[in-house]
């Protein structure tokens, strides 16, 4: 007799047999291993621009629903505020701790359902806790911020390009989706994915050319569709922001931050102090207390544009391209290297340190929500009390058994020659060496900016490790001959 199901075979029901209350009772449970940080801390992650997201979503969705305009919605991604606005009214923003964990587990789910649906319920599990105890996945999920959309979205372009067809219709709607709210949530966000699309499409060439198309990261269809999505996000940003502020961009009002980027790595200094004779800018007024830290020339009381009136303000956002194009013209080799020594700074800084306690949140909640004041107060984070050093260490130590990890198991994924593997692999190198060039080129070197896609890193040696297993255990359990 012909052995032909599984539990005869003694093989592990995969992840795609699971049914749909099961796979949603697995992704809850990864959503709450993940939600240990915030729950640590006696109240959701917070950082100052976190204030802003949450103050400023009823203003936004005042403009957009009902025309009620107002002068100023925020600095800061008006998408993401307005996303997560049902999800907190003004009161403590759990929920959207909810969502994001959520969000994290879903797509982790569906990744290791394309690469390793052998390993079974089992699996799925071991990765998505250890994930959650060892890697900073969960800080930056229980986090008020947008951090956590980049390697989501990273996530997201290789399920959409590689595995599609390991998708349902829905699962790539809603992929589709949070690409784009992705983003549209931060601007580094459509750098990278510009970045991402660029790299698939010659991933795509290059597949073509050698395996007529073979393998899925030849089919430009599913390349096509994730740029559809990038182009989609331009589009909603250049109407929502041309609706709000009246001319169409990418990012609405912003502080110059590429001004603040180029002046204190030099070049921008100096040539305001050999230019400021001839042109007349509001930065050239505070030339001699221009500081070599960007933050500190933005903000503070005693930084030249937080406490400028609007008016002064307008102009420093209006001086910075031409300062910036200025300095690349005169000083285009210093400027290479400066920008060379923050990506490299960037790449090798990604400790936890993004969640300290700040000075300035006290104010800013008492200013903007004081209802969330006294919780916040009782939490971790406001008592500086998250013991984030030895944190810190141990996920730098993860990242290094990760790699061996990595190392250790291409021979046998390059003997397999895997599409999906190979394209997920791609996909989270590029993003992770394009965060940091983004991020430490464009703003400054944070531990916080590059952390937040570090955990990719031992997520890309879990689902290598379980793909072998796997494959290992079902070699050793499958028998070479039917039996009869």
């Amino acid at each position: 007799m012909k052995v032909s199901t599984q539990k005869s075979r003694g093989v592990t029901p995969g992840l795609g047999s699971v049914s749909a209350a099961i796979r949603a009772a697995l992704v809850v449970l990864g959503a709450v291993s993940l939600s240990w940080p915030a729950i640590y801390n006696g109240f959701p992650l917070l950082y100052p621009d976190s204030v802003s997201y949450l103050a400023s979503g009823r203003k936004i969705a005042q403009a957009l629903f009902l025309h009620r305009f107002s002068g100023d919605y925020g600095a800061r991604s008006v998408f993401y505020s307005l996303a997560i606005i049902p999800l907190h009214w003004g009161t403590a923003p759990w929920l959207v701790v909810a969502m994001q964990c959520l969000l994290v587990a879903w797509v982790v789910w569906l990744v290791v359902r394309s690469i390793a649906p052998r390993s079974g319920v089992l699996g799925y599990m071991s990765l998505i806790l250890s994930l959650s105890l060892l890697s900073s996945a969960g800080w930056y999920a229980a986090f008020i911020m947008p951090d956590i959309l980049a390697p989501v979205l990273c996530l997201a372009i290789y399920l959409l390009a590689y595995a599609g067809d390991a998708l349902s219709r829905m699962e790539r709607i809603a992929l589709g989706a949070v690409a784009w709210w992705s983003i549209t949530a931060h601007a580094t966000h459509l750098l990278l994915a510009c970045g991402l699309c660029l790299l698939l499409a010659a991933a795509a060439a290059f597949e073509r050319k050698r395996h007529s198309g073979n393998c899925r990261a030849g089919d430009f269809k599913a390349v096509g569709l994730v740029a559809v999505i990038v182009v989609a996000a331009v589009a909603s940003q250049l109407a929502v922001y041309g609706l709000l502020y009246g001319t169409p961009s990418l990012n609405g009002r912003h502080p110059p931050i590429l001004m603040a980027r180029v002046i204190a790595d030099g070049p921008g200094r100096w040539y305001l102090e050999q230019h400021c004779p001839q042109v007349h800018w509001a930065v050239c007024d505070h030339l001699p207390s221009l500081s070599a830290d960007p933050n500190t020339l933005l903000w503070g009381s005693d930084a030249p544009y937080e406490p400028a009136t609007e008016s002064e303000k307008r102009r420093f956002e209006a001086e910075e391209m031409p300062l910036v194009l200025a300095t690349l013209r005169a000083y285009p080799w210093q400027e290479f290297t400066r920008a060379a020594a923050n990506f490299r700074d960037q790449l090798r800084w990604f400790g936890l340190f993004g969640f300290n306690w700040n000075e300035r949140m006290p104010e800013l909640l008492n200013a903007a929500m004081p209802q969330l004041t006294s919780s916040y107060l009782r939490s971790r984070q406001a008592r500086d009390a998250l013991h984030l050093v030895p944190l810190s260490r141990l996920e730098w130590w993860v990242i290094v058994a990760s790699l061996a990890v990595i190392a250790g198991l291409a021979p046998f994924s390059l003997r397999r020659a895997s599409c999906r593997l190979a394209g997920l692999s791609l996909v989270i190198a590029a993003t992770v060496i394009g965060n940091a060039c983004i991020t430490g080129v464009l703003s400054q070197p944070n531990h916080r900016f590059q952390c937040r896609v570090m955990w990719l890193v031992p997520f890309l040696a879990g689902v290598l490790l379980l793909d072998w297993l796997a494959r290992w255990k079902a070699k050793g359990q499958l028998p070479s001959q039917i039996h009869r």
